[in-house]
């Protein structure tokens, strides 16, 4: 049986099976409501933007700096995309 978290999350178990498999509070939590809305399809691809392997090193260095993604400013090209996908 799923904990109750808060009254944020919608979907319990989803969220608890996203943590299980290793998903950050925040990104389990974003898909567990977004599965739980019947406004969004979270399954569907989205969004219009390129891959990121198509983005350039300063544009993923700012899309890292919008979500204070921590050590950054280290990061090779790589490592800016790992660290954006798995946020």
């Amino acid at each position: 049986m799923a904990k109750q978290h808060s009254n944020s999350i919608k979907d319990e178990d989803t969220y608890e099976a996203l943590r299980e498999d290793g998903a950050s509070k925040e990104k389990a939590a974003r898909i567990a409501n977004a599965q739980a809305s019947d406004s969004q399809e979270p399954g569907k691809k989205g969004g219009k933007q390129p891959p990121y392997e198509e983005w350039t090193k300063d544009e993923l260095y700012e899309r890292a700096q919008e979500l204070d993604i921590d050590g950054r400013s280290e990061m090779d090209k790589d490592a800016l995309i790992e660290a954006l996908r798995n946020h």
